[in-house]
């Protein structure tokens, strides 16, 4: 994918002539987008004519411990539906809680799935979902298109600005120990996806801002991603994504009550998700994943962590400069004149170490008792995420994520 200097990723293609016709893709998204305050609310009626009367709800303990879905729950009973409450999700969900979900939804014959949370429940409403309808065997749908279906109607609704699950055909699951599996397909993507934003006002400041961080990584990688299916539209969305969530993520971690703020994020983070969902992400959730297998790091922390030292890593690729050079003018524009894409690329990769600072972030592996000892597994383990690193602009190889977990110690 080429870059211009233009700020419009549209003026790049057509600069380029028929650089659109000889590109093909394909793009998947949700079926059904509704955004917007009250939008929960207002959509009870088609929950239920899209789900049937028999729901089950994943979320978590601090979700129904805040009563966030009471009321969702409320308005199914009162149009005739019965609501089946599974809370038993943990970030990074493993394997067994998810066999829990799956039996629970046979046991009491639900007709639909809604995912409510983060990406932890939403990955596991997904997966739910598909095996109710589908009968595979679990262990036949890990992989890429490996998910046949059907599935039964699904609805997901986040409630934090980060993960972009509810537009993506992607669910991850910790199988034994360490491991993270996952399921790619686009059978898994919800009839339905609820983006309430006033759902998200009562995220800590330190959830805020990590869920943040994530979906900026989100559109950094899918708008450098080297999929072959990197397109127009996933650049666009990539683009737009960063624009929102640039303007947005200071002033949602100042004040978490802030709507329009915190509007902007949750749109944000729809878009980016809408992006890698189609232009797969790469290096970073590479060496995110460990950090989260090993350490329990929440994803949005892992991924902030290792930022930094992977744009760094990637600036001395030509495309790849070109390509942080140009969001550079999005995300940390200055008035200097570009000397080069290289150096410029070089700017892009520290303003996330002093981003992360600014949010209230920890930014070294240390600060989260993780052992410089650790680091040679850290790096062993990225190396199995061949999936994503055959994504990244550089070749990336185990000394190079070594030195990258070591710059990040």
């Amino acid at each position: 994918m080429e870059f211009s200097d233009s700020e419009s990723i549209s003026g790049t293609f057509r600069k380029k002539k028929n650089m659109v016709s000889q590109l093909p893709f394909y793009f998947n998204t949700s079926s059904g987008i509704r955004f917007g305050v009250g939008s929960l609310q207002k959509s009870s009626d088609e929950l239920i004519r899209l789900l049937g009367k028999r729901i089950m709800v994943i979320s978590d303990k601090v979700l129904t411990d805040l009563g966030l879905f009471e009321p969702l729950l409320k308005e199914i009973n009162i149009l005739g539906g019965v609501s089946f409450v599974f809370d038993s999700v943990e970030p990074d969900p493993s394997l067994s809680t998810l066999l829990d979900s799956i039996l629970y939804a046979k046991k009491n014959s639900v007709s639909g799935v809604i995912g409510f949370g983060g990406g932890s429940p939403m990955d596991v409403a997904k997966l739910t979902a598909l095996i109710l309808g589908s009968k595979q065997n679990l262990d036949d749908v890990w992989g890429v298109s490996n998910a046949h279906g059907p599935r039964i109607p699904l609805c997901l609704i986040p409630t934090t600005a980060g993960t972009g699950s509810e537009v993506t055909p992607v669910s991850i699951i910790t199988i034994e120990g360490e491991e993270k599996r996952g399921v790619v397909s686009p059978i898994i993507l919800p009839d339905l996806a609820i983006l309430d934003p006033s759902l998200t006002l009562g995220l800590p400041r330190s959830t805020t801002a990590a869920t943040g961080v994530d979906a900026m990584v989100h559109a950094i990688e899918a708008f450098a991603s080297e999929s072959l299916n990197n397109n127009y539209l996933s650049q666009l969305m990539a683009r737009e994504a960063l624009v929102l969530l640039t303007n947005s993520i200071r002033r949602s971690v100042q004040n978490g009550q802030n709507i329009d703020a915190r509007s902007e994020m949750l749109m944000g983070s729809m878009m980016a998700g809408m992006a890698f969902a189609n232009s797969p992400v790469a290096a970073v959730h590479a060496l995110a994943y460990p950090l989260g297998g090993t350490f329990h790091i929440p994803h949005g922390l892992s991924n902030s962590l290792v930022l930094p030292g992977v744009l760094k890593f990637n600036s001395y690729n030509e495309k790849a400069a070109k390509a942080y050079t140009h969001l550079a003018k999005i995300v940390c524009p200055s008035s200097k004149k570009v000397v080069s894409n290289e150096s410029e690329a070089l700017r892009f990769s520290e303003y996330f170490r002093s981003l992360s600072k600014d949010l209230g972030l920890p930014v070294r592996l240390r600060d989260l008792g993780i052992p410089v000892s650790a680091l040679e597994k850290l790096a062993r383990d990225a190396m199995k995420q061949t999936r994503l690193l055959v994504n990244n602009p550089r070749s990336m190889n185990r000394a190079d994520a070594l030195q990258i977990y070591r710059s990040a110690w």
